[in-house]
């Protein structure tokens, strides 16, 4: 919303604000108006447009390129009003006037919103007031496009493997090999979606390897004939450390796709690529061992994956701690008896919480440690019980309890807890001083 001296208020309002657009689908809204004293305007235009643009700095040139995909230009009128022979009208303060706009997006491919380090693919909507002898007063709105991938296509639905094998040395000499071999069940996923990968590792090497498997996001923009290429770790599983002359194997190893932009293959000057770049093994001493496997992010899922990764979701959220069987008959609590329950006795700001210690720090800078979880200890250890002698037993009668805390205050101690034992040896020892 834009504010001026004679102007009110001047914006650009969507019917649907939070709608996602595809290719085909109508766009309209309006052009909110409020004059805060009578205002002559000659003109309500609105310009509507689609651009993928790239740009970056290579030393004193600079390189930028632009494609466009939505152009639509319209001049408005108001319903109702009259207007004047050269087309302005009179507006007055203390009235809303609005001017409906209305376009359709091109049919065919459309890039998808995004916003790079080095590009961007950015829709808008841009209404201009004019009036006469006053500069032109504009405001822009922006929208969302996404150019839908389906991944239930024959292509995206086959799996995916590959191989690679490298041979280590050490001062040049030769000192063994490291091979990966990886496959996923099919190439394109969607988000929330789990890849499931089965890999064979084997290390010949005198070195300890680790092996890695990451998915990572490609950027590559391309202006005035040179590229520019961004790549980003967006997350990343690992397995155990593989020592020399032993072998490693995944089945089933999975690892989530998080909330991602769908891939934007089909412009000429940006493309955002994924890979599960890695199933990649580091060596210690040497390069690493990469592997990369294409991935195409979707926005449509098929019913199989879709429910099967809601089950593999639900199951590795379930723990043994929150598990509940619904068919088990609800149990009666009972009432406590001796000694007391120690979730009566402790309060709950005293109960310890898990420590989480680092074990080992990860060498490569973009994975996180790996961490250690010591045991819960929910409750402090229990107070301390014990029996009385038998001669305070007797004092108590058949009715006590036969059991007792100990108060290790000292001013609780009397006389008449005290053995009888100990005051006859006292009053022995008084007798033979005397």
């Amino acid at each position: 919303m834009v504010m001026f001296k004679k102007v009110k208020s001047f914006a650009v309002a969507f019917s649907e604000p939070d709608k996602v657009y595809c290719s085909g689908d109508k766009v309209a809204g309006r052009v909110l108006v409020e004059v805060a004293e009578v205002t002559r305007v000659s003109a309500v235009k609105v310009l509507a447009c689609g651009v993928a643009r790239v740009t970056w700095a290579k030393g004193p040139a600079q390189c930028r390129q632009e494609m466009e995909y939505l152009r639509f230009e319209d001049v408005l009128a108001l319903e109702e009003q009259p207007t004047d022979e050269d087309g302005s009208v009179i507006l007055r303060p203390g009235n809303k006037y609005e001017y409906k706009f209305g376009f359709e997006l091109p049919q065919g491919p459309l890039g998808t919103t995004f916003k790079g380090k080095y590009g961007s693919v950015d829709y808008w909507v841009k209404a201009s007031l004019e009036r006469p002898a006053c500069p032109t007063q504009q405001v822009k709105k922006r929208f969302e496009v996404m150019d839908p991938v389906d991944v239930n296509t024959p292509e995206l639905l086959s799996p995916v493997a590959a191989k690679k094998e490298k041979k280590v040395s050490c001062m040049f000499i030769p000192d063994g090999r490291v091979s990966v071999s990886a496959q996923i069940d099919r190439k394109g996923f969607c988000e929330g979606d789990e890849i499931c990968i089965n890999a064979d590792f084997e290390n010949t090497c005198s070195r300890i390897v680790v092996p890695k498997a990451a998915i990572v996001a490609k950027h590559t923009y391309l202006a005035n004939g040179q590229t520019k290429v961004f790549s980003q770790k967006l997350s990343c599983v690992r397995g155990n450390h593989i020592i020399s002359g032993t072998s490693e194997s995944w089945r089933g190893k999975t690892i989530r796709v998080r909330k991602l932009k769908p891939s934007i293959l089909g412009c000429n000057i940006l493309r955002v690529e994924y890979f599960l770049q890695q199933i990649y093994v580091s060596v210690p001493g040497s390069k690493k061992i990469i592997l990369e496997l294409p991935l195409v992010i979707g926005s449509r899922s098929g019913i199989g994956s879709r429910s099967s990764s809601m089950a593999s979701q639900t199951s590795s959220e379930m723990s043994w701690v929150d598990l509940n069987l619904p068919d088990a008959p609800e149990v009666p609590p009972r009432t406590p008896t001796a000694p007391p329950c120690y979730l009566d006795i402790v309060p709950e700001d005293h109960r310890l919480e898990s420590p989480t210690t680092p074990l080992l720090d990860d060498p490569d800078g973009f994975d996180s440690p790996i961490f250690m979880y010591a045991p819960e200890f929910k409750f402090m250890p229990p107070p301390t019980y014990t029996e009385v002698s038998p001669a305070a037993a007797r004092e108590q009668g058949p009715g006590g309890s036969g059991i007792t805390r100990l108060d290790p205050s000292p001013s609780s101690c009397s006389a008449a807890q005290v053995d009888p034992c100990i005051n006859n040896n006292n009053n022995n020892s008084n007798n033979n001083v005397q």
